[in-house]
């Protein structure tokens, strides 16, 4: 009898949680006020600045020869080490600490859009 009451009982608990969530989802980071908010708009706003990367690095893709094509991924998988490395060092500071995801998602995004702005110089240098 215990079984399947536990069974129920973590399903509602589950559903519960994945509802809570999705309605988080539709609140707008500007209103966020507890740190778990605070964090997963901070990962909304990486996610947001890696998206707009990627479709700016296969623009630039497109108008490469396969030489430049070719230094470019080397370069690009070079940032990335750098990057995830970079706002590793940063968000540790706050290692254990419950504002560590947004430090590092702010960091993530921030240094995400200092890389697009690159590739988009690269793409106007080349289109003149």
């Amino acid at each position: 009898m215990r079984f399947p009451l536990l069974c129920c009982l973590s399903i509602l608990i589950v559903f519960g949680v994945v509802f809570a969530q999705g309605q988080k989802k539709s609140e707008p980071c500007s209103k966020a006020q507890t740190q778990a908010e605070m964090n997963i708009c901070a990962g909304r706003e990486y996610q947001a600045a890696d998206a707009e990367l990627n479709q700016v690095y296969r623009k630039l893709v497109a108008m490469l020869n396969d030489e430049e094509k070719s230094q470019l991924k080397g370069a690009q998988n070079a940032w990335l080490k750098y990057r995830d490395a970079n706002c590793e060092f940063v968000a540790d500071q706050y290692k254990g600490g419950s504002i560590r995801p947004m430090i590092d998602g702010l960091c993530l995004a921030g240094v995400t859009r200092n890389r697009t702005a690159e590739l988009r110089d690269q793409i106007k240098d080349r289109n003149q």
